[in-house]
């Protein structure tokens, strides 16, 4: 992930975008914030991979980013939907690492995963609920799992 787009600001490095959530963040320190982020899938004769990273301003907006990439991985569902967790992971560990550098480690934190009830995934469910909240973090799954379902998704077509 060499870079993430902004759809309002462009291409950004992780560091333009870390510095631009913070702005956001401090331009109204009053507000309750939290932290999404998701990856999707989808399969063609490679996979693209997309992960967003969403800054909710609770009540009142928010802005978003995303990175794509493209994987020549297997097509096993399975195997995708760990790498997305994983790719979530990983952009979460750097972030919640530099929030808590910059005085804002209490920032709710949460991962989209794009698995449910309903659908080929529900037997992954616990599995990858349990790597993120393993990890330290808050899950998410379909319905509630926006930022991987509706934000990333929308970015691998």
């Amino acid at each position: 992930m060499e870079y993430f787009i902004s759809p309002s600001k462009g291409r950004m490095t992780i560091d333009e975008m870390f510095d631009d959530i913070l702005a956001y963040i401090q331009s109204n320190p009053e507000d309750k914030y939290k932290l999404i982020i998701g990856t999707d899938s989808q399969s063609r004769d490679d996979v693209c991979f997309v992960t967003a990273i969403i800054i909710h301003r609770l009540g009142k907006g928010a802005r978003y980013y995303y990175c794509r990439d493209h994987q020549f991985i297997g097509h096993s569902l399975r195997q995708r939907i760990y790498y997305e967790t994983a790719r979530s992971l990983g952009v979460a560990s750097r972030i919640a690492d530099r929030l808590a550098r910059n005085g804002h480690g209490d920032l709710d934190l949460e991962i989209h995963l794009d698995v449910g009830e309903k659908g080929q995934t529900k037997d992954l469910i616990r599995e990858v609920v349990g790597m993120v909240v393993g990890s330290g973090f808050d899950a998410r799954i379909k319905p509630d799992s926006f930022g991987a379902s509706k934000v990333a998704d929308k970015y691998t077509k």
